[in-house]
């Protein structure tokens, strides 16, 4: 049933793991990444949120100066055996060794088991989506057909041929391979499981999957960290990976939230090749309380709940997650805060939304003044009982037209 024992063992027995893999690589990659040469000569499982964030604009900006990597990583290129490049752009190193991703976990939890044919639908040029799914299928002993995306028509007809058992990609494509063998009178139960990622998995998909007998479970991961979290058959929530190090955040800070609190997705990876320490994802979710029901005891998150990186531009100036949290530090015992933008005929209008047990009219006028100060635009102010505004991680709320 589980892909190891590490994946049933007490929440102690892992946070001693922790306390001894994450000092060693902190001083790993101290050492030998360039990019955390400046980190804490000591550091332990206490201090993790002392430590800076490392963001998708650090990697641009560093790779842009220093290709490929901008010094983020551990191991010289010659021991690199591939390179990608994503959107951004953004190349990534794939990791030594067989699974460098670690998708074989969330592929086992699915229910691919080694013999089992994966038709695996994600991109091998350019991104790591393919290889990611690939080497982690390989790793549980599953031959793979790289299909790779489009070509609906030919997939369907490749998959009445080939009779794979899984399926791999975004989650709407398998609908569309399925449609396809319908309309073209092709036999397609071969396919009993779907693995996807990459898209919303929304529930009148899952539906359509259920009705026609197909167990098909999403997971979550980036191409700068590999697996993050994944489903189970208890389907309440995703699963964090073994191998990385999840934190839940306040959008534009390195700050931790309590437990169910939406916030910004931070992730520490043990990989030795690309060493990424508390990496932004630029992603929602919130903790779930307890293990899973499926018997695996890692931490649960909710799965993706949109974006943290909610900047935007008002009168010409860019307005930051950050800068929010800014004004509230120098205000302290503030709750939650939310900046709408909005549009007064044609001018940008900012109203600061503040949850406070002191609501009074000198507050207020200082918050306007920090609210100034810091974003150079002048806001409004409005004070609200703690608790009034919804637990949903949004910062800033672009309310203007598109």
């Amino acid at each position: 049933m589980f892909f190891d024992d590490r994946e049933t063992r007490s929440a102690d027995q892992r946070q001693a793991e922790w306390a001894q893999r994450l000092p060693r690589q902190i001083a790993y990659a101290k050492q030998h990444a360039p990019a955390y040469a400046a980190l804490p000569m000591a550091v332990d499982l206490r201090d993790l949120a002392t430590l800076p964030v490392t963001r998708k604009s650090d990697l641009i900006a560093a790779q842009a100066s220093a290709p490929p990597f901008g010094g983020f990583t551990a191991r010289p290129l010659a021991d690199v055996p591939r390179v990608f490049a994503s959107p951004g752009p953004i190349n990534e190193p794939q990791g030594a060794g067989a699974d460098p991703w670690r998708y074989a976990r969330a592929l086992h939890a699915t229910g691919l088991r080694r013999g089992m044919l994966l038709h695996n639908c994600f991109a091998y040029h350019f991104t790591p989506a393919g290889m990611m799914l690939e080497e982690g299928a390989r790793a549980l002993g599953c031959p793979v057909f790289p299909a790779g995306p489009g070509n609906t028509e030919s997939q369907a007809r490749a998959a009445a041929h080939l009779k794979p058992a899984c399926y791999s990609g975004t989650p709407d494509f398998l609908k569309s391979i399925l449609e396809a063998g319908d309309a073209l009178g092709l036999d397609l139960s071969s396919l009993k499981l779907g693995h996807v990622t990459g898209g919303a998995f929304l529930p009148a998909l899952r539906g359509f999957y259920a009705d026609r007998g197909l167990t098909v479970r999403q997971s979550y991961g980036t191409a700068d960290l590999g697996l993050i979290a994944y489903e189970s058959e208890a389907g309440e929530g995703l699963i964090c990976d073994e191998d990385v190090l999840v934190e839940i955040v306040r959008p534009g800070t390195g700050d931790p939230v309590p437990e169910g609190e939406v916030g910004e997705v931070l992730v520490t990876s043990f990989c030795a090749t690309y060493p990424l320490i508390r990496f932004a994802t630029g992603d929602l979710s919130a903790v779930l309380p307890g293990p899973s029901p499926c018997g695996r005891t890692n931490t649960r998150i909710k799965g993706w709940m949109g974006r943290a990186d909610q900047a935007a531009k008002v009168r010409g100036m860019f307005v930051r997650p950050e800068q929010v949290f800014e004004v509230l530090r120098l205000h302290p015992g503030l709750g939650r805060a939310r900046l709408v933008i909005g549009l007064d005929e044609t001018r940008d209008t900012m109203l600061l939304r503040v949850e406070t047990p002191v609501r009074d009219a000198a507050l207020a006028q200082s918050l306007a003044a920090s609210l100034q100060s810091v974003t150079r635009l002048r806001g409004h102010i409005e004070l609200l009982e703690p608790g009034a505004l919804p637990n949903d991680g949004k910062v800033i709320d672009d309310t203007r037209p598109a």
